[in-house]
């Protein structure tokens, strides 16, 4: 049993070798969010020259833009250790003590998905973000007592994909919130470019600029691409990829000239098909497609109404004119087509 689980470690590693070679570890190396970038440029210099930790940084924004890669690079600059956890993982105040009695003086602390934290967690990290302090209740009922511990300076970067699930208690106790944004077709082409060079085999611009297009604006989504495009291209005997066996490998892969996959086309094609084109619940939406209700709501419907392919109002989920003629299927105009957004 043990001979298996270091070869499941071993794999982990190789895969997450991959990850951190093509991570950016400097700011000036992280290409695209310059608003963002140049801000927090300026607030870890200026902590620096107070000799002060950084005040606590909240990154918000769609899934796969880079808010990890962010956290390290904050670190990096520093010039501190970065501690990382999930919020779904710290389930009760002694897990999040745990962490946070390992940190150092000045140290980063990553919290991923912090909006899934318990919310009695969450206020034992209202002293600790604002004193530096740690208050917890040990002992069975009855015969409990309160201890305080105290705790080197150091910055919390939490990150969320739904800020609004933040408490406004703990969404307040950021000194720093950043929003990231969806990337244009450029800074996606570089950021495929750069990947390429890392990973030794080279991409042709205008190949480079197709896969960005088909990228759904997303890094995390562009270098997936990369990825599986290079496998082609190797099996394929080629040396670098060009625009035909980019074009000829993504559609293998099924992903279309907007960036739409299986599950995306399945979705629309569903809120048209089987509910004339909405509006119709998130939930009913999940269960005729067969997939979790927090994948469609995370991870397909962002983008899909970021570029205006459906709609979210009051009474549910409406498809566009847009998601009928991506599709090529006729439109009816009906009344919910003037439904009011949310």
């Amino acid at each position: 049993m043990k001979e298996k689980e270091n070869v499941l470690d071993a794999e982990k590693t190789k895969s997450d070798e991959f990850e951190t070679n093509i991570r950016p570890q400097r700011i000036d190396d992280y290409i695209g969010q310059k608003d963002v970038k140049e801000n927090i440029r300026v607030f870890i210099e200026a902590a620096k020259m107070r000799d002060e930790p950084l005040d606590h940084v909240l990154l918000y924004g769609p899934p796969g833009l880079g808010k990890t890669t962010l956290a390290h690079i904050i670190a990096n600059e520093l010039g501190v250790n970065i501690k990382t956890a999930s919020g779904p993982s710290i389930e009760k105040s002694g897990d999040l003590a745990a962490v946070l009695s390992t940190l150092e003086p000045g140290d980063v602390l990553f919290i991923d998905e912090i909006h899934r934290m318990p919310r009695i967690v969450e206020e034992i990290l209202y002293p600790a973000m604002e004193d530096y302090e740690l208050d917890i209740i040990i002992g069975s009922e009855g015969s409990t007592k309160s201890i305080k511990i105290n705790l080197p300076p150091f910055t919390l970067v939490g990150a969320t994909t739904r800020s609004g699930d933040l408490s406004s208690p703990l969404r307040d106790r950021f000194g720093i919130v950043c929003k990231l944004n969806y990337y244009t077709d450029k800074e996606l082409s570089d950021i495929v470019k750069r990947t390429s060079r890392i990973a030794g085999m080279e991409i042709e611009s205008d190949a480079a600029l197709e896969l960005a297009k088909r990228s759904r604006k997303t890094p995390r989504i562009a270098n997936r691409l990369y990825k599986r495009v290079r496998d082609f291209a190797l099996v394929g005997g080629d040396d670098k990829i060009d625009i035909k066996v980019t074009k000829k490998s993504l559609d293998r892969l099924k992903v279309d000239n907007y960036g739409l996959d299986e599950i995306d086309i399945e979705y629309l094609k569903s809120l048209i098909t089987k509910f004339n084109g909405g509006p119709v619940g998130l939930e009913t939406i999940a269960t005729s497609i067969g997939e979790e209700v927090t994948t469609i709501e995370d991870v397909v419907e962002p983008f899909l109404l970021q570029e205006g392919f459906v709609k979210r109002t009051r009474s549910g989920r409406v498809a566009t004119e847009k998601s009928y003629e991506h599709l090529g299927i006729n439109h009816t105009f009906s009344l919910f087509d003037t439904i009011e957004e949310e």
